[in-house]
């Protein structure tokens, strides 16, 4: 089961109860894939719904919110994850490039393509846990006509105390731009809360608020 988004049952999905290893688990992470499917349509007549569409499904793609059930293994460098999301049935590989470092390709049929990387930097102790700030970026590409788009930003994954367990959640923002001219910032709040806001290309300026857990 991989909805909802965020939750218990979501946490099992991307740490199941057998193990799994870092790089599987960024796969699943990035298996949120559903998030992608209004962008067609978007793009027929809003281009800047579809940036923020785009990029709201690059900030959850980015970090869990639920308990942490372990520290997931490592992997060696070149391993390479080949995976389909279950619920769209889109292909995603995920290979480790170094240290802690990953690239990632989506491939969704009717929407496009997105080519991912994501270096987790370290760990930072603060007031509310440990985090684990990750720069990461995303360009897209869509499968019908010229239209690209890039993410570019640092979402921060952070482990923090909970009620009888450690649980994690993300922060962070992002930066986004498309090749109609249109240009915003993803803000990620530790409650799951998103902001958006865009500057279009016919100077108009576009807000939005999602709440993703």
């Amino acid at each position: 089961m991989t909805t909802p988004l965020f939750s218990k049952t979501r946490m099992q999905y991307e740490m199941p109860r057998e193990g799994i290893t870092i790089g599987g688990y960024v796969a699943r992470r990035l298996h949120k894939t559903s998030l992608l499917k209004p962008v067609p349509d978007f793009l027929k007549d809003d281009s800047a719904r579809a940036l923020a569409q785009i990029a709201l499904y690059a900030a959850a793609a980015s970090t869990s919110f639920g308990p942490a059930m372990y520290q997931p293994d490592s992997v060696p460098v070149g391993t390479v994850i080949e995976t389909r999301d279950p619920e769209t049935d889109a292909r995603v590989t995920v290979t480790c490039e170094g240290d802690l470092r990953f690239s990632s390709h989506v491939e969704m049929d009717g929407v496009g393509a997105l080519l991912g990387e994501e270096t987790i930097t370290g760990t930072t102790v603060g007031l509310r846990g440990l985090g684990m700030p990750a720069p990461t970026t995303f360009a897209f590409t869509a499968e019908q006509g010229d239209y690209r788009a890039d993410i570019i930003g640092i979402i921060t994954s952070e482990l923090a105390p909970g009620f009888g367990s450690w649980k994690i959640r993300g922060f962070g923002a992002l930066d986004m731009s498309d090749s109609a001219g249109n240009r915003g910032r993803l803000s990620l709040d530790r409650s799951g809360l998103v902001f958006i806001s865009i500057s279009t290309h016919d100077s108009r300026n576009i807000e939005l608020k999602e709440k993703l857990v």
